[in-house]
């Protein structure tokens, strides 16, 4: 198939596939007499495995480094699941900081009754303020 068939059937962008092509996620097909590269299902199949690793968390580089245990034949199960731990460690760390962010928002929020002029809002005072607490 070509580069355009593929990207319909993924619904994604031509240029995302030639960006994995450059990062090198996957190799560039060989062209076919009219010129033109041929995907095959193997390429959709890397590309789907690509692009449900991102859904997870995980960086390119990181789906790069899975790819290369997929084909190691030394890589274990062990070796693919301690990846796969490190990235729930690190979404963890993501959702503390985020519930962390909420809260203060929401003590930003209660601060404000919404009424009068902007210049004296307590959250534009807050943010301003060195008793502001960083996350």
């Amino acid at each position: 198939m070509t580069i355009g068939q593929l990207a319909q059937q993924l619904s994604i962008n031509i240029e995302t596939i030639r960006y994995y092509e450059r990062q090198g996620l996957i190799t560039s097909p060989p062209r076919n007499p009219s010129g033109y590269r041929e995907y095959s299902d193997q390429d959709m199949k890397r590309i789907q495995f690509i692009l449900r690793a991102k859904d997870l968390g995980f960086s390119l580089k990181e789906i790069l480094d899975l790819l290369s245990l997929k084909v190691d034949n030394n890589s274990t199960c062990r070796d693919v699941k301690r990846r796969a731990e490190e990235k729930l460690v690190g979404v963890e760390e993501k959702i503390h900081h985020l519930q962390s962010m909420k809260s203060a928002l929401n003590q930003l929020i209660d601060s404000c009754s919404g009424t009068g002029p902007g210049s004296d809002c307590p959250i534009l005072s807050a943010l301003d303020g060195k008793e502001f607490n960083k996350l």
